[in-house]
Parts: C-alpha cells; sequence; structure tokens
C-alpha cells in the first residue's frame, strides 16, 4: 500500500493503462492466431491501413506492448522515469509532455508507413502496428539530459560511464540496430527518432519553465536556451561543430517562415553561438543563468518535499535544466538520486568543452 501511494497520480495511471491494454492485446491474439495468420488489433494499436476509424489509438498505442519483454521494459520506465518526472515538472505539465510525445511520434511514422507504401505499394507498410512505449522511452532520456546535463551514470561497477546527455544516441543505435531483427517491427526506428525530435523541440522551445519570482515579469518563460541542452551536445565531440552548424541553420530557416521565434532576453533563451551568448556577465548568457539557477533551488525543495512526505502527490512546480556551472552540493544531490536511485549511481562532471571560454 505505501508503493502504491508513493506513485505520483498520472504515472500510476499510465502503468495501469499500459498493463491493462498489453494484457488484453495478449488474449486477442493467442484466441485469434494461426500459423498462417498475423493477427492485428486496429482498435487497440496503430495500424495505418485499418485503425483510422478508431483515433484514440494514436495517443493509446503508445501505451500497448505486443510482449512480456517489452512490457516488463515500459513498465520500469514509467513507473521509474514518470515518477521523477512527475515529480519534478508537475502532473499536468508531465500530462502534456506524455500526450505530445505519443501523438506525434505515432502521426509522424502514421504518414511514413503510408509514404514507403505509395512508393512500394507493399501493404506489409500499412498493416504494420504502430505501438509500443518506445517515443516515450526515449523521450524521458531527452527530458533527464535536461535536467542532468553534466551528471555521469557508471554501470557495472564503472566497466561503463557515459554522460546523461549521450543515452538517448545510444538508445537510437539500439533501436535501430533491432528493428532489423524480428524483435521489434520496421515502425520502431522511425517512433525513437521522431520521439527524440518531438521531445527536444519541445523542451527546447515551447515548455513553460519556472518563473524567475526576481525579475518581475508578466509572461511566462519557455524554453531552455542553455548550451548544455543544445542539440550537438547529444553527439560525440568530434561531430558536434558539424551538427551544430547543420542545426543553426535549420534553426534560422525556421525562423525565417515563422515557425520558430528567435532566441530572446525575454524568452530567456538564446543560441550558443549568437552574439547574446558572448556578452558580459551582465548580458542575456547571465540572466539566463540567474533564472535557471532559481529554477534548480525551487526543483532541490519540491523533489526533498516529495521524498519526505511521499503521500504528498500535488503539482510539483515545472522547472527549467540546471546551469552549465556546477551547482550547489544540495541541489547535486537531489537530482542524482532521485526515488527509487533510477538513474543508478551517478556524479557530477563538468564538461570542459562546454564551458563558455569568454
Amino acid at each position: 500500500m505505501p508503493a502504491r501511494i508513493n506513485i505520483p497520480p498520472v504515472t500510476r495511471i499510465t502503468l495501469i493503462a499500459l498493463t491493462l491494454q498489453s494484457l488484453l492485446g495478449f488474449a486477442i491474439r493467442y484466441r485469434q492466431w494461426t500459423e498462417t495468420t498475423e493477427v492485428v488489433v486496429p482498435y487497440l494499436t496503430l495500424v495505418p491501413q485499418l485503425s483510422i476509424v478508431y483515433p484514440w489509438t494514436f495517443i493509446s498505442s503508445s501505451l500497448v506492448e505486443s510482449n512480456i519483454f517489452t512490457l516488463a521494459i515500459g513498465g520500469f520506465t514509467l513507473f521509474n522515469g514518470g515518477r521523477y518526472l512527475e515529480r519534478a515538472w508537475s502532473s499536468k505539465d508531465f500530462t502534456k509532455f506524455l500526450v505530445l510525445v505519443s501523438l506525434v511520434p505515432n502521426f509522424l511514422t502514421f504518414c511514413v508507413m503510408y509514404f514507403f507504401f505509395s512508393m512500394t505499394r507493399n501493404e506489409r507498410w500499412t498493416l504494420t502496428p504502430i505501438a509500443g512505449t518506445i517515443p516515450v522511452q526515449i523521450a524521458f532520456l531527452v527530458a533527464f539530459s535536461q535536467l542532468v546535463p553534466a551528471h555521469t551514470v557508471t554501470l557495472f561497477k564503472g566497466v561503463l560511464s557515459l554522460r546523461v546527455p549521450r543515452f538517448p544516441i545510444l538508445y537510437l543505435g539500439i533501436i535501430l540496430v533491432l528493428s532489423l531483427t524480428p524483435l521489434l517491427s520496421r515502425a520502431a526506428i522511425w517512433l525513437a527518432l521522431f520521439g527524440f525530435l518531438t521531445s527536444w523541440t519541445y523542451l527546447r522551445f515551447y515548455k513553460t519553465v519556472f518563473p524567475d519570482l526576481e525579475s518581475g515579469q508578466s509572461a511566462p518563460l519557455r524554453g531552455d536556451a542553455s548550451e548544455t541542452f543544445a542539440f550537438a551536445e547529444f553527439f560525440p565531440a568530434p561531430v558536434k561543430p558539424a551538427v551544430a552548424a547543420v542545426s543553426n541553420q535549420i534553426f534560422d530557416i525556421l525562423v525565417a517562415v515563422r515557425i520558430c521565434s528567435p532566441f530572446s532576453n525575454e524568452t530567456s533563451t538564446f543560441r550558443s553561438d549568437a552574439p547574446l551568448s558572448r556578452r558580459g556577465p551582465g548580458g542575456a548568457r547571465a540572466e539566463a543563468e540567474r533564472r535557471r539557477a532559481i529554477a534548480l533551488k525551487a526543483l532541490d525543495q519540491r523533489l526533498n518535499a516529495a521524498t519526505s512526505n511521499p503521500s504528498a502527490s500535488g503539482p510539483a512546480a515545472s522547472s527549467g535544466s540546471p546551469v552549465q556551472t556546477q551547482p550547489s552540493l544540495s541541489a547535486q544531490t537531489a537530482m542524482a538520486a532521485p526515488p527509487g536511485q533510477m538513474l543508478g549511481e551517478t556524479k557530477y562532471e563538468p564538461e570542459q568543452d562546454g564551458i563558455d571560454k569568454n
């Protein structure tokens, strides 16, 4: 009973939905299975050729797994990642994030399946089920990359040590390899790719962050323009310059066609290579770092309160990303050791090539 109370409400609901829908799918496929027929359930999973009359599957299919192995991984991810992010943000913000990283990747993958069908006229593309927690899993990794960008996760007693922002790309590589085997469908790699891009775009440009109570601004702050959360930071150092150059050009085009807004002081956003980021301590960079420090302190207090009082499941304040410079010891402890030791053994190691050379 105490463990159940310790799970925030939205995380608890998604876990129940994942379990019930997956077990229902197992039972239906078991009853209808034959050696010559591949069973699909279009009202549970998103099947491009059949599910257009079941529009709820564009969201609900992300909480349906096809086997016990992926169900266990999905449940573990939602249990640990969900309760951490829901406490770090709020139930409302966490719900919005889940809906977005389920709906957009499923819809884009749906379009990709129809595109390949139109090119090949092979109906296997439109009969491939689009389902599973893959976009949610990689979205959680992106969110952790925003919250603890300078931390290192050590696995297998020090044999493997990776910075948190490296995990989304590593996860993409694993999904790519498994999608070439019968373990995952051909839709898996597209779900992972679109989940990665959707979650990063939302957190980078659109998510409302904790307001700076000292500045007295009326409009809420949006996005996270810290250099530690730039798109190039997900990639190894040798390819960072090339990725940064391409991503900046794409951003300039999106700004020109008014899809994205240019970074400014008012939105607490700036480009890592733009003149704003090279101003002195009193410029936009210092202002943005000060606001993120306030957000980190508030997040530290929220997480400590949630840990000391598990029964309190009220919404937590939204937070921005941690500051690029080394945070306080209490903040590091709260970020590096979420409930249940979700991230395992972590330590804070500021990346030297990410420090402002000015």
